[in-house]
């Protein structure tokens, strides 16, 4: 390694995070008190993110179907995007079932829905309403069809805002964007305002990512010291088998996504290897958002695309959390000798493809999503919740990266099919030469669009990391 590259290494956003997991962990191990303490700086961290993912969606989905220009093409690249989730996200759901039919996690755990502390909680004279999982259960319940449709529908965009519910804001974006393309020039104006309002946005991000090695080193830390690694022996089996599962499914789903595609899952993940450290110790993928849009423009694919695809995917492409949910459903029925026949393992897959797709990119939300299957199925015990508390929010971490590599990987498919990928663009992403995130006059659909090396864009202001700026000027 050139010693100039060693010299800027502590300078590299990737290091800074990685050495703060290791930090975080070791901090929680030995010292819990201190880890338990340090909760504040991680919970600010996502407060930060979660104060621009708002307005940053409206921005990048206003701004790609306006710049789209033709109706015709926001329905095609919709379309494209929601038959893509629900194919990819169906597969999530069968190896989740597979692998847990065939390892059965679960089994020898013998639990008893009767004795368990949960159960006591939230049955009987002495129920508490105030317990984990009374509460998770009661949000679970309030989970049906007709309960997500209308829940899409703000009932005012500012409280849709206010509450950073990303399907409403979505629905809101959409329309707004699609009234601006149906008027044609006479929105010229407002495009170019909306432009530089999302320039402002993504330079906010630049500012909030210098914390990140501290946000990421307070959740990691609080996380060791709350739940210790000696309490997670009893569901290793579980935990072992989601992240192997999630492995699978990455690089032999994606992998064979991106083979038929003609890009490299290797290189893609190189690429967004950040991003993936930042979710990894945030566990929130929503922590990735914003740079995710700058880096996949960055990789070739259209601003349009770009805008349409990656705040969708957030709310209706949970691979990870799929995944997550069908395999916990199996674990809960095998500890509670409560087996299911394939019919009814069927109905759970049926529920999950619904309630998933209201499953927020949020710590906890899965769990939620979770409560409502279980609710569902008037079968297994909601009370089972609490053989996981435990360990959720470790695995929770798997199911962030899950969902944030399975969301790129569904823009890049998207914007190939539209031929609005840009090669070259690509080609020196992942030769580690990127350029800026391209204008909004650009073609970014040509092979040659632009020069490489100078093209400009507001989005693409605060996009480079460190370490590819080092890239570039070497």
């Amino acid at each position: 390694m050139r010693p100039n590259v060693v010299k800027r290494l502590p300078q590299n956003l990737s290091f800074q995070v990685f050495i703060a997991i290791i930090l975080g962990v070791a901090v929680g191990y030995f010292r819990p008190d201190w880890g338990q303490a340090l909760q504040p700086l991680g919970q600010g961290f996502i407060r930060l993110i979660k104060m621009v993912i708002g307005p940053i969606v409206f921005l990048t989905i206003v701004v790609g179907i306006a710049s789209m220009g033709d109706l015709k093409k926001v329905g095609r690249v919709g379309g494209k995007a929601l038959l893509y989730f629900e194919v990819v996200t169906t597969l999530a759901l069968a190896i989740g079932l597979l692998v847990a039919n065939v390892i059965q996690p679960g089994a020898g755990i013998h639990a008893a829905a009767a004795t368990t502390p949960a159960a006591r909680e939230t049955t009987g004279p002495a129920a508490s309403p105030d317990s984990p999982v009374a509460q998770y259960a009661k949000e679970g319940e309030k989970r049906s069809v007709v309960d997500f449709v209308l829940n899409i529908i703000p009932e005012n965009v500012v409280g849709a805002f206010a509450a950073g519910d990303l399907v409403q804001i979505l629905l809101f974006a959409v329309l707004f964007g699609l009234g601006m393309a149906s008027l044609g020039s006479r929105t010229a104006g407002l495009r170019v305002q909306l432009e530089s309002l999302t320039e402002v946005m993504f330079k906010v991000v630049a500012f909030i990512m210098k914390a990140a090695p501290l946000g990421v080193l307070g959740a990691m830390a609080y996380t060791i010291g709350t739940f210790g690694l000696v309490s997670l022996l009893p569901l290793a089996k579980l935990m072992v088998c989601v992240y192997l599962t999630m492995a699978l499914f990455i690089f032999a789903v994606l992998g064979m996504i991106c083979r038929l595609f003609g890009f490299s899952l290797w290189r893609y993940l190189v690429f967004i290897r950040e991003e993936i450290l930042l979710v990894l110790g945030t566990s929130s993928s929503e922590s990735a958002l914003p740079r995710m849009i700058e880096k996949l423009e960055i990789l070739g694919c259209g601003r349009g695309v770009v805008g349409l695809v990656i705040p969708a995917g957030y709310s209706f492409n949970l691979d990870g959390t799929s995944i997550y949910l069908s395999m916990a459903v199996l674990f809960i029925a095998q500890a509670f000798n409560m087996p299911l026949s394939l019919g009814q393992q069927l109905y759970v897959m049926a529920l999950l493809m619904l309630t998933s797709k209201g499953a927020a990119a949020v710590t906890g939300g899965g769990f939620v999503t979770l409560a409502a299957t279980l609710t569902a199925t008037h079968v297994l015990p909601v009370e089972g919740l609490a053989l996981l508390l435990g360990v959720d929010r470790f695995m929770s971490e798997a199911r962030a990266v899950t969902n944030l590599i399975g969301n790129g990987v569904a823009t890049i498919v998207v914007s190939k099919t539209e031929g609005d990928f840009n090669t070259d663009r690509y080609q020196a992403a992942i030769n580690g030469r990127p350029a800026k995130a391209p204008g909004p006059a650009e073609n970014i659909g040509a092979p040659g669009a632009g020069d490489l090396a100078t093209t400009a864009s507001p989005m693409g202001a605060a996009s480079l990391s460190q370490d590819q700026t080092c890239q570039k000027q070497e």
